[in-house]
């Protein structure tokens, strides 16, 4: 709600725009009172310096559960752009605007513009101040409610609002210079959503209208729409060119509710932050036709819908994406007429017409690929296809399929993998799956085993949406899908969609043609998009010329999605992952801990690795692209009992930049354990590690030449060093998990303790693992003075401890090295005692005496 500190009232009483007061087709309305603006030489706003900001938007939203903040916040993330949420503030702090001498956003948007009027004078100056330094621009909104002014001058602003209004008739002015997506030429005839509009009126040269319209004028019709005719336009969106205050903004007059308000929305941050939070202008589009020749009968297409349909690919009538059929058929020819003769005839005269369109193969009986756990009997299906194909001319060579229901394409069923490229070469697929189906705005592409998944979009056609008339909840519903709504917004989104359609779609009523046409034209008359297509294969490498970061997939838990479990093989089990990640670092005794937790009776870990032994290395590195089936083939199948409790060893995941992210994803729930030494003891372990293993560099190099060497060093001196210190920036690394895990979930071991006392340690475990079936480890621990750290104790008396490279005695660290890592760690180790007191635990015996010595 604004008060009288952000609007104040108009001069001469309140008055409405239609009183004497400026209207964007004569300027030489009513001047804007100076009064309560701040008086300011003309500016030159400067322009976004992408060097100087970081590519991130902060939004300052009422609540985190705003409708409006909401809709702000899935644009964002439709584009792929990076942005913070905080809850404006009316008084308090300002979150922190810059790391350093760099900024720290590119772009501040107000879900209520009035809560940045608002401000409080010492924040308001210092995010005014940032925003010229650093060209930053500003969005904001203005909702009017029953508490609005009618009339009234924004605090600060040669700029008069005029709210609760009903408007009509919107269209775009063609010199805003913001315009990039947005076409101006056509009106948008008929009343705008709602009756709290809000215009904006200035004579100010820093000021230029986007959107205008006409207000309505009132009606005694019992329909009460109002008629409009005639009457000044009034801007609903103002562009602010920063000549007032040298801070460009962009000032909208209600939500993102209207179509139009969000295409301006994208153009607006786009310009705002000199294109570098926008899209290409290029939009490819591809129409898959599912279930041909296997349609129901009355559902199919006769002889007029076949005609129609091929007219649209040719010129000059050509659509920017060719319809795209598939090849799906349960029969022999001599048998797959399962329509009316005129439907059947259809069909024929659709073989005919076979090198006009691009065919790809879907299976067999439309079986669904995850229900085959024999790659040879899938191979079998997918021939039955190829045969019918090959026996009536029908392409074959597109390298593109589609599987039904998505099966087998996410999650991954390798045998479909293995079959589609065996059988058809095929080198793309599709699905609404990955990462999950809702919502539409996360789905992304990856490639697996040779293979581009693209992600597919929905067009709201299916295989019962056959007549116009009938489509669910009435014709207007499909219009507003296409002019404006979901469908639009799709195109506008995502530099490539591909949509599936059916056979059903594209006789009768057509509905097929009748969206894609409108939704084309549409789309040609509001905006600039280049529309145009490619085959699958080329579109693929064009996707991930656009998107190279999706390459890399994330694979998730399957039981974790109820669609993905419905489609996962029923032989798979997600009770086969680990509950317990051991992360590292290495050469803090991860490999004393995974011996001492396999003691336990109740906890069982991974089968060893023949590359690298106890530990599977799956999350960090190459291991990961196998996918989840090569993972879990590590693991025991199951018992019937509730008590399985998995655990693996990989003390490389701890300073993996992508472990973290890879393992929650995959193991939400699971508990996580690391193990922290003095850095400068874990740092001259994996050098004396490294002298053993006879690597050339650590032979070649002391010691201090390795973690003092200069950025002039040689590469693999660079390389060890990297090696040696990195992983002892142990905040750094640990904030990377809590970023992803709960710290209820993690466990920071002393790993001093555990070399002392490990019995200790291991009950501590066992609590935090909440395994009811406790082990004592007192009494099956036994130090060994050989050794010189605890081992297994045997019957008998004998011990079993861990093998000869586990425990070496080396040389003490000279005293040079000693204070030379001790202040490179200085800072690092008093960050990670922060980070384990917001955790709320205790801090390593060596951590205390470090910070004693830093003092």
């Amino acid at each position: 709600m604004e008060s009288k500190r952000d609007l104040e009232p108009a001069a001469g009483g309140v008055v409405g725009p239609e009183e004497g007061t400026a209207d964007w087709d004569d300027p030489r309305g009513a001047t804007p009172s100076s009064s309560s603006s701040r008086v300011l030489p003309p500016r030159t706003a400067r322009p976004s310096d992408a060097l100087r900001t970081a590519p991130v938007v902060l939004v300052f939203v009422e609540s985190l559960y705003s409708q409006l903040g909401q809709d702000i916040v899935a644009i964002l993330e439709s584009g792929r752009f990076r942005y913070r949420i905080e809850i404006a503030p009316g008084k308090g702090d300002m979150p922190t605007l810059t790391d350093k001498d760099r900024g720290r956003f590119t772009l501040v948007i107000y879900e209520n513009i009035l809560k940045y009027v608002n401000l409080d004078a010492w924040n308001r100056d210092l995010l005014d101040k940032y925003c010229v330094e650093y060209g930053v621009g500003i969005v904001g909104f203005f909702k009017a409610n029953e508490n609005s002014l009618l009339s009234a001058q924004l605090k600060g602003f040669p700029l008069f609002l005029h709210s609760n209004l009903g408007l009509r008739d919107c269209s775009v002015n063609p010199k805003s210079p913001l315009l990039l997506i947005t076409k101006a030429r056509e009106v948008e005839r008929g009343p705008l959503p709602g009756e709290d509009w809000t215009v904006f009126q200035s004579n100010h040269s820093t000021y230029e209208p986007v959107l205008l319209a006409r207000t309505r004028l009132p009606d005694l019709s019992p329909s009460g729409a109002g008629t409009g005719l005639g009457g000044p336009l009034h801007a609903s969106v103002i562009q602010d060119l920063g000549l007032h205050d040298g801070i460009q903004r962009v000032l909208f007059g209600n939500n993102l509710n209207f179509w139009l308000h969000k295409l301006v929305f994208v153009d607006a941050v786009a310009f705002l932050t000199g294109k570098r939070l926008s899209l290409a202008l290029d939009r490819y589009l591809l129409v898959d036709i599912d279930d041909i020749f296997v349609g129901k009968e009355g559902t199919r297409m006769k002889v007029s819908d076949v005609k129609v349909t091929v007219l649209l690919t040719q010129p000059p009538h050509t659509w920017p994406c060719p319809v795209y059929t598939c090849l799906k058929s349960q029969f022999p020819w001599g048998l797959c007429h399962p329509g009316t003769d005129e439907e059947d005839v259809g069909d024929d005269l659709l073989l005919s017409y076979s090198k006009e369109f691009w065919w790809f193969p879907h299976m067999w009986s439309h079986m669904q690929p995850h229900l085959f756990h024999n790659q040879s009997v899938l191979a079998e299906q997918m021939l039955l296809n190829r045969r019918f194909a090959q026996e009536h001319g029908i392409p074959t060579n597109m390298g593109y399929a589609v599987a039904p229901h998505h099966s087998g394409v996410y999650p991954i069923h390798v045998q479909l993998y293995d079959a589609w490229k065996k059988v058809w070469g095929i080198r793309v697929t599709s699905t609404e799956e990955y990462p999950h189906l809702k919502p539409a705005r996360f789905r992304r592409g990856f490639y697996h085993s040779g293979i581009s998944v693209l992600p597919r979009q929905t067009c709201g056609l299916f295989t019962h949406t056959i007549f116009y008339n009938e489509y669910p909840g009435g014709p207007k519903e499909l219009d507003k899908l296409i002019n404006g709504g979901e469908l639009f917004l799709t195109v506008l989104l995502n530099p490539i969609s591909i949509f599936m359609t059916h056979l059903s779609n594209y006789g009768n009523d057509r509905l097929g043609l009748y969206t894609f046409k409108n939704l084309v034209k549409f789309l040609q008359t509001w905006t600039n998009l280049r529309l145009q297509t490619l085959a699958p294969i080329q579109l693929a490498q064009r996707y991930f010329q656009i998107f190279p970061e999706e390459r890399d997939p994330i694979w998730q838990d399957p039981c974790e999605d109820k669609r993905h479990k419905d489609i996962w093989s029923k032989e798979k089990t997600c009770d086969r992952f680990p509950k317990l990640l051991i992360i590292g670092p290495q050469k803090t005794g991860t490999t004393a801990l995974y011996l001492f937790l396999g003691m336990h009776p109740d906890l069982t870990s991974n089968y060893p690795s023949k590359e690298t032994f106890e530990e599977i290395q799956f999350f960090n590195g190459h291991n990961y692209h196998r996918g989840i089936d090569w993972y879990m083939e590590y693991f025991p199948l199951p018992s019937n009992t509730s008590s399985d409790f998995y655990f693996e060893k990989s003390a490389n995941y701890f300073d993996s930049e992508v472990a973290a992210r890879r393992a929650a994803a995959l193991l939400p729930k699971a508990k996580v354990i690391t193990i922290l030494i003095n850095p400068a003891d874990r740092a001259y372990s994996w050098y004396q590690h490294q002298r053993a293993h006879d690597d050339a560099v650590a032979l070649k190099y002391t010691f201090h030449d390795v973690i003092t060497a200069g950025r002039d060093a040689p590469v693999k001196l660079r390389v060890l060093q990297n090696r040696c210190l990195v992983p002892g920036w142990y905040a750094t690394h640990l904030e990377r998990w809590l970023s992803h895990y709960h710290p209820s979930q993690i466990l920071v071991l002393d790993g001093q303790m555990l070399r002392t006392e490990p019995a200790a340690v291991m009950d501590k475990i066992q609590k935090f693992l909440g395994l009811t079936n406790t082990l004592n480890y007192h009494k099956i621990l036994a130090f060994d003075p050989k050794k010189g750290f605890w081992c297994q104790l045997l019957d008998g008396g004998k011990t079993k401890c861990l093998g000869k490279s586990k425990g070496r005695r080396y040389p003490d660290m000279d005293v040079d090295s000693r204070s030379f890592l001790r202040e490179h760690y200085r800072d690092h180790n008093t960050e990670l005692s922060k980070l384990l007191y917001k955790m709320s635990q205790p801090l390593p015996s060596w951590l205390r005496e470090e910070l004693l010595h830093s003092r």
